[in-house]
């Protein structure tokens, strides 16, 4: 992937972003501002909702771009029923979350925007995961082993409840650790050729 003309910035501190990223072969450095405003628009549904917040974050990042820098900005939501699935604030929320999803269909959306001081590009992707139906014992033992605090809808595929839990999933598997990888290759080749 060295045929990129740009210094790749990844604004993330997300182990799963670095890895994903790492995992493609690009060089790139991690830069992160602390407290980003991750509100939207009420009027935002699915993926309208990571595409905006990523755009909003590479707003703030854009002032401090040289003029030889890409980057990374992004942001995952799980979308289930019509309602965002967050972060959760705590225990009680992670196992209330766990209970939501345990035997539905799920979307998660991860937007991405790319960003350079002359040009930006937009994008998300779309997977649909299904859970089995989950008892209270492996809801109350995931939570309390793994502490999904930092995820959106409160897991996290790569970990155990993914393994026992995940019935199936369509799209891309790496789209709900966090990064779309293989779109993100794709749109990194055509932004920088462009």
């Amino acid at each position: 992937m060295n045929h990129i003309q740009y210094k790749i910035v990844l604004a993330s501190n997300s182990p799963r972003r670095k890895e994903l990223l790492t995992g493609l072969g690009i060089d790139y450095e991690v830069r992160t501002l602390p407290d980003i405003d991750e509100s939207y628009p009420d009027d935002l549904e699915g993926g309208d909702i990571p595409l905006y917040i990523s755009k909003e974050k590479a707003d703030a990042y854009k002032p401090m771009l040289r003029p030889d820098e890409l980057i990374i900005t992004a942001d995952t939501i799980v979308w289930l029923k019509g309602k965002v699935l967050g972060k959760p604030q705590g225990r009680e929320d992670s196992i209330s979350m766990l209970h939501q999803l345990s035997g539905q269909t799920h979307e998660v959306f991860t937007g991405v925007t790319l960003t350079t001081s002359e040009k930006q590009r937009s994008f998300f992707a779309e997977t649909k995961v299904t859970f089995c139906q989950l008892s209270d014992e492996e809801i109350t033992y995931y939570v309390d082993h793994f502490k999904p605090f930092d995820k959106a809808g409160s897991y996290g595929v790569q970990e155990w409840i993914g393994y026992i839990g995940v019935e199936r999933i369509e799209g891309s598997y790496f789209n709900v650790m966090g990064l779309p990888v293989q779109r993100l290759y794709r749109e990194l080749h055509q932004f920088t050729h462009e």
